[in-house]
């Protein structure tokens, strides 16, 4: 069974929309794909309606958080999408995407590059704006040769010097609200230290004795040294381990099931999970 717990759509900052994906999933192979877009929930309806049989959708999203002056993304799965109080914190999040984009752009501008927000907003189309969306502005305009290198110091990365910060959820309560609404929690790409500053690991236990669930352990910005130290992390605080590939279509070089969770600890989120339940896929066939 090949399980693929983190995936993006044109609902944030994907380049397939919530129906490719699932049948791109589904032609690669995977027997379970999550839909975690960024802050939001409304790919789930045409992922949903365009579910091969044979293939499980897990619905979730990607929460954006801060603490201690770090940026971090709790993935939350299997909640409650109508709870109020989580609805409202992805809506004030979302809120804030236009204008801090606008504010990256007319930095990235001072600095000498030639990039329109009408470019920026084009790529995005009818997704949440957000830094993938510049960083492929770049690409066009030949600033920087791949997504991936805009994420730097020099460019976009957390506090880079076209960063600019937005309105996040307290980990802490992210949890909270993720848990409320029936959901199970996951720290993505927790040690992603090409990305900019990462947590200490104390902050994780932390989150661990606030009711964290797993950590993101199988990860493109994850390197072998790193994703043993991971599981050792997680062995000691109790905390269940995942491995997923952060598909976001053509806008990143990883491609879906790159790296995969163990059933068993589907099984465990599953489990967990009460404001929601994975989705069978009943919409056509499994590509042979």
């Amino acid at each position: 069974m090949r399980i693929d717990l983190h995936t993006h759509s044109t609902a944030s900052d994907g380049t397939d929309t919530p129906a490719e994906l699932v049948r791109n999933a589904a032609a690669a192979g995977l027997d379970i794909v999550a839909l975690t877009d960024h802050d939001t929930v409304r790919g789930h309806t045409e992922a949903i309606a365009a579910l091969p049989e044979g293939l499980t959708l897990v619905t979730g999203a990607e929460l954006s958080c801060r603490t201690d002056g770090v940026s971090l993304h709790i993935l939350a799965y299997l909640f409650d999408p109508d709870e109020p109080q989580l609805a409202r914190e992805r809506e004030l999040v979302r809120d804030d995407r236009v204008p801090r984009a606008r504010t990256m752009v007319g930095k990235l501008q001072a600095l000498g590059v030639p990039i329109e927000w009408e470019q920026v907003a084009r790529i995005a189309g009818d997704g949440s704006v957000g830094r993938p969306h510049i960083a492929t502005a770049l690409v066009e305009l030949g600033v920087v040769e791949t997504v991936s290198d805009a994420f730097t110091p020099q460019w976009l990365a957390n506090g880079g010097r076209a960063y600019a910060e937005k309105h996040e959820l307290d980990p802490f309560e992210a949890i909270r609200l993720v848990k409320a609404a029936g959901g199970v929690t996951v720290f993505a790409h927790p040690l992603a230290v090409k990305r900019g500053a990462v947590v200490p690991e104390s902050s994780i236990a932390r989150l661990a004795a606030a009711g964290l669930d797993g950590i993101e352990v199988d990860h493109m910005d994850h390197d072998e040294p790193t994703r043993a130290k991971l599981r050792g992390l997680a062995r000691e605080l109790g905390l269940l381990t995942t491995g997923s590939s952060d598909y976001h279509g053509s806008r990143k070089t990883v491609g879906l099931g790159e790296c995969t969770t163990d059933p068993e600890i589907y099984g465990e989120i599953t489990r967990r999970a009460t404001g929601a339940f994975p989705v069978p896929g009943a919409g056509g066939l499994r590509p042979a």
